[in-house]
């Protein structure tokens, strides 16, 4: 097996891993799964809190029915909303709700406190996580930053 197969092996299995124990936490604790909290936390970093739902399924790597099949969970515990554009009947928005924002932050500290915790020390030593951020990203990896 080649270094390159078995790395992109380990990387699948190490997603893998972190979605579960993402999914654990966020689930246990708010009730919604990794994927939610990423869509969330999306629309909460859009001016407004709010995106068109086609470059929010843009941003999220996701078709325009996947974010659409997203959402609906989502605005049914009241947490996003659909917004028509007041322009363009064809245009729809997913905007957070007031709840929904309160709800991102604690989902948020969730989800820091749990990222803490795998890239800690004596496992993960000075520099190697911002250096893991730095290979994901060639790999096209972004995050919220990006």
């Amino acid at each position: 097996m080649s270094d390159a197969l078995d790395a992109a092996l380990r990387l699948v299995r190490a997603q893998a891993t972190l979605t579960r124990r993402f999914d654990a936490r966020l689930g246990g604790l708010h009730g919604v799964s990794l994927a939610d909290f990423t869509l969330l936390l999306r629309l909460g970093q859009a001016p407004g809190g709010r995106m068109r739902r086609v470059d929010l399924a843009e941003a999220l790597g996701l078709t325009a029915s996947g974010v659409t099949r997203a959402l609906a969970p989502l605005e049914r515990i009241g947490l996003v909303t659909r917004e028509p554009d007041a322009r363009d009947a064809r245009v729809a928005y997913a905007s957070l709700t007031g709840t929904g924002r309160e709800r991102l932050k604690e989902m948020l500290a969730t989800a820091e406190e749990t990222a803490d915790g795998l890239f800690a020390a004596p496992v993960w030593g000075e520099g190697e996580v911002p250096l893991l951020v730095e290979l994901l990203t060639r790999l096209g990896g972004t995050g919220p930053r990006a």
